[in-house]
This record gives C-alpha cells, sequence and structure tokens, in this order.
C-alpha cells in the first residue's frame, strides 16, 4: 500500500463523498486507501460506504480535528500518510506524482501542493510561514501586500515564493498534509490540545525539529472549497478556536525566546483579532 488518505468527516456527508469521487477520478498509478473519521454531531450527515477501498470509523468521539485525524491515522497501512479536507477537490494526476516526488526525495517529511479556492485564487495556507513576532506584525498591518515580494516583510504568507515555484517552506495547509506515516507516527501526531486551526503549524514545527523538510509542491494541484468543511468560519465557537490554537502555538514555541513585553503585545494582538473577528461576524 502506498497511500492512506485520512478524512474527518463533520456533518459533510455529500462534500466527503465529492471528496472521494475525486481521488477515484484523478489517482490512477498508486495503491491507496482511504479512512474516513467521523465525528459527526447529526448522525443524518454520517459518512457511510459500501467500497472495499472506503474504511469508515464511526461514532468518533468529537475532540477536534487533530484528535480525529489521529484516529484515522492508527490503522493506516500506507507507506504515505495524506490528511484531506473533506471539502476539497483533487486534480487529475496530482496524488500519483506527490507519491513519486517523495519517492525521490526522502529528506522531505511533509508536503504540501498548490491550492485554489473556489475563485481560482490561491489558497495561502498551502504555503506559510511560523506565526513570529515579526511575521505577526507584517501580515496584520498588511505590509506583506504592500511588499510582497520581500522576504522580511512577506514572511508569514510567504508571498515571495510564485504559487508555481516548489520550495521548502515553514508550513503547510492540514486541507492537504502528507508525510511518511513512520515520521508520522514517530512526530507523535497532531498536538490534541489543539481542537482546530493551528494544529497543522504546530505538526510542521516539529517536522523541521526533527531534521525534514516541509515541501510546498507546485506541481499538485486541488480546489479547496473553504469554510464548507465542519462548522462555518462566521461561527463564534470557530472563531474562538482559531484565537485558542494560534495562542497554544505561540506559548508552546516562542514564549520562553521573547520577553515578557513581546509576549504581552502578542497576546493582545490574538485577543484583539478575536474581538474584532466576533464583530464582523455579527454583520
Amino acid at each position: 500500500m502506498d497511500l492512506s488518505i485520512v478524512i474527518v468527516n463533520y456533518n459533510t456527508k455529500k462534500l466527503t463523498a465529492q471528496t472521494i469521487n475525486a481521488v477515484f477520478d484523478t489517482t490512477h498509478k498508486i495503491k491507496y486507501e482511504i479512512i474516513v473519521a467521523d465525528n459527526s454531531s447529526d448522525k443524518g450527515e454520517a459518512y457511510h460506504s459500501d467500497d472495499s477501498r472506503v474504511n469508515v470509523i464511526e461514532n468518533v468521539e468529537n475532540k477536534g480535528f487533530g484528535y480525529a485525524c489521529n484516529v484515522g491515522a492508527k490503522i493506516a497501512g500506507g507507506r504515505y500518510v495524506l490528511f484531506l479536507n473533506s471539502d476539497t477537490i483533487m486534480q487529475e494526476g496530482t496524488l500519483d506524482k506527490c507519491i513519486e516526488y517523495m519517492d525521490n526525495n526522502a529528506d522531505i517529511g511533509c508536503l504540501g501542493i498548490r491550492t485554489l479556492l473556489k475563485d481560482g485564487t490561491l489558497d495561502h495556507g498551502c504555503k506559510r510561514g511560523f506565526p513570529t513576532p515579526l511575521n505577526s506584525f507584517c501580515y496584520v498591518m498588511h505590509l506583506d501586500r504592500l511588499f510582497p515580494k520581500s522576504k522580511l516583510m512577506g514572511g508569514y504568507r510567504m508571498s515571495y515564493i510564485d504559487e508555481h515555484q516548489t520550495a521548502e517552506v515553514d508550513s503547510v495547509s492540514g486541507a492537504f498534509m502528507l508525510m511518511p506515516t513512520t515520521l508520522f507516527k514517530e512526530s507523535g501526531g497532531f498536538d490534541e490540545s489543539i481542537f482546530m486551526y493551528g494544529e497543522d503549524i504546530d505538526l510542521c514545527y516539529r517536522v523541521k525539529l526533527m531534521g525534514y523538510k516541509v515541501v510546498y509542491y507546485a506541481e499538485g494541484l486541488m480546489i479547496h472549497l473553504k469554510g464548507q468543511s465542519g462548522l462555518r468560519t462566521k461561527n463564534p465557537v470557530v472563531i474562538k478556536h482559531f484565537r485558542d490554537g494560534i495562542r497554544v502555538f505561540y506559548d508552546k514555541y516562542y514564549k520562553d525566546k521573547y520577553n515578557f513585553f513581546v509576549t504581552f503585545l502578542m497576546h493582545t494582538a490574538i485577543d484583539l483579532r478575536y474581538y474584532i473577528s466576533l464583530l464582523r461576524a455579527r454583520f
């Protein structure tokens, strides 16, 4: 088995079916299995399949995205494991090319691909820098938009890397994360203290600490119907999880590297963005 694809289904039965069918239609050269970790709160949206290529783990306790991914990865039989969002549409030959690329580059610990939104623009989460204080400041102040080619100003979105250019990056999106299965297990998997949002950055950080590369692979392509998997992005619960995830990541890796004043500013900025996002969601 070359690849185990882990998909979390949270009340997105039709989207999950669409994602799985796209994998079937576009993948021809590798042997793979699909594992669906179903933690739906609405049993009418639970995913079921009679296809032998699909293994559904039913009634997974809803402890967050990372927890469900870890549950699915425990039974993965492939040399590689791919964590794939249920609101994605794979494009022709992408998974075949990704496995070949990983086989030819043993120093890669995690691979992401070129990901487009429904309108054809790049989903910038597919290649990101870590949210250091400098990167966060430049991102919040929109300096990356003013100076997109600057490595200093564009550090968070890595806007200086052309979307058609394969390159080493800090992190890739949890919507598509391809890793050697043994490495994923050695890393400890996703941090289950992060309910959702930030768990992908956290895992990439640990992959790099282990001495492996995180790579944005521009030859792979998928569509991300962002905001349709799980809870809506304007949901106050989602906004809170985003705030909490970023704060956990900062405190875990940067709090001891910077003085109290920098940490105070970071916590304040994270909380301020949280309250602004809540206000925007109401209007």
